[in-house]
This record gives structure tokens, sequence and C-alpha cells, in this order.
């Protein structure tokens, strides 16, 4: 299995390691990222040989969120082809989450934006002591749309509310208490924290694991075919918007948006 955006080992005991290689960009979600994730969840992930999966981040952070190259293209497109992408990252979204394979989150770094829904529709996540999270969305104008649903799930309505909106960035400690991530370890033992979650899976029965995986998901939170379009259609509206074009440009040319405030 070969990617241009991931790296994929899987090892002889049947544990995948995927890596999100794009350390230049941060590990930036771009449209051929998530058509790769996609895929990987729709075959490797699908596959009962797949014990478990460890996502994790090449470079400096886990993942800081969608590509800003590509959310600024969908400005200038038409709503047709915004709809389209907006899709696109709802459809990578959902195929991990409905993945039978267990997906075990490694983060270090950073988590921003559509980092922290990737750590939210990993099973179980566990992150460096001093990694960093936030949903910095609102910060370009934007909302946290389509990762909505799984963020939600994870936290609650009203331990996300704390978080959702303010694009405040907050550290591993408090992410644990809002239930993105299990736990935190200094960063010398991430690896062996990660393998003990990996562990466990390697004794029981994959085609059970994957059963009572869709069993506590059909148990939790409603995240149907009719909530993922709606997050498409809010998240293609807010492209629309002129809050969008101003911050995501602001960003992009290092200025500040006119909605920041001095201290």
């Amino acid at each position: 299995m070969s990617y241009e955006t991931l790296d994929v080992n899987m090892d002889a005991r049947g544990v995948a390691t995927v890596t999100l290689n794009r350390p230049d960009k941060r590990n930036a979600l771009s449209a051929q990222m998530m058509d790769e994730l996609t895929d990987m969840a729709q075959t490797l992930g699908a596959d009962i040989a797949t014990r478990a999966i460890v996502l994790r981040g090449a470079g400096s952070v886990f993942c800081a969120g969608g590509d800003l190259a590509w959310m600024r293209d969908q400005i200038t497109a038409n709503r047709a082809t915004r709809k389209v992408e907006a899709a696109r990252l709802a459809d990578m979204l959902t195929a991990l989450n409905e993945m039978p394979t267990p997906l075990i989150g490694r983060i270090h770094g950073a988590a921003l934006g559509g980092g922290v829904g990737m750590a939210c529709i990993c099973d179980v996540a566990i992150a460096e002591t001093s990694a960093k999270f936030g949903l910095t969305e609102t910060r370009l104008g934007l909302i946290p749309a389509t990762i909505g649903p799984y963020v939600i799930a994870r936290m609650g309505e009203g331990r996300a509310r704390r978080v959702f909106m303010s694009s405040r960035v907050f550290d591993a400690p408090e992410a644990r208490d809002l239930g993105i991530i299990a736990k935190h370890v200094p960063a010398g033992d991430l690896d062996a924290a990660i393998e003990a979650e990996v562990a466990p899976y390697l004794s029981v029965a994959p085609g059970a694991v994957g059963a009572a995986k869709a069993l506590a998901r059909s148990l939790g939170p409603v995240i149907d075919r009719a909530t993922i379009d709606e997050t498409v259609d809010r998240l293609t509206h807010i492209w629309e918007g002129e809050e969008a074009a101003h911050g995501l440009d602001a960003f992009l040319t290092k200025t500040p948006p006119r909605w920041a405030k001095d201290d």
C-alpha cells in the first residue's frame, strides 16, 4: 500500500502505523491526504487481518488542521465545487470513524482544528504532556463543521462549548479533562503508552472487536447521513461568507484580521 501523503507500515503482528507525512505543511489535511486517508480506512482499516492502527504525524506536530491553500480555493470556487470539497472532508472522517479496526492516536506537538477532529475519531488518543490543542476555526472566520459531530460525541456539548467557539489553545491536561485524549505522558514515554493500548487487541477476536465498536457507535450520539450532510451544508455556507474570505486572506498574508483586538 503506497501513498504520497501517508507513510504506512505493517508489522508482523498485524499492527499498522499510519503516519501523516506532510511535515513541511505541519501535516495539514490537503485534498490528497483526505482521499488517501479515506482509501486507507476502506482498505487497510476494513481488513480483518489488521489488528490495530496507530495514527501519528511526521515532523514537529501531529496535525495542524485543514490545508489553508485548499480552504482558500473554496472561497473563489462555485457552490457545487465547495460542496464536493466539504463532502471530501466529511467522507474521510466518516470512513475513519466507521472502520472496524481500532484506531489509536499518537499525539505530539499540536493538534489544531481538524487535528482535534482526528483525535476525536480515534478510539483512544494518547498525547505527550507538552502537546497543544485548539479548535481554531473561528480565528479564520470559519467553524468546526464537519468535525463537529465527532468532537461533540467525544466531549459532550457542555464541555465542548468551553473550547468550540473561542479558538483558545489549551494544554494536554485540559484536553484530557475535555475527553479528547485518554491521558498524557512525557514525550519519552509516549511510544510505550501507545504500545500498552495496542497490546490487548492482539489477544481478542478481531471480528468481535469490529462488532463491539459498531455497537458502541450505535449506542452513542447519532452521526447518520443526515447529520453529515448538514455539516457539509454548514461548511459550504461558511466558506461563502465574507468573514471566511477576510480571515483566510489575513492569515495567509500574515496580517491581523479586523476582529483581532490588541491585549
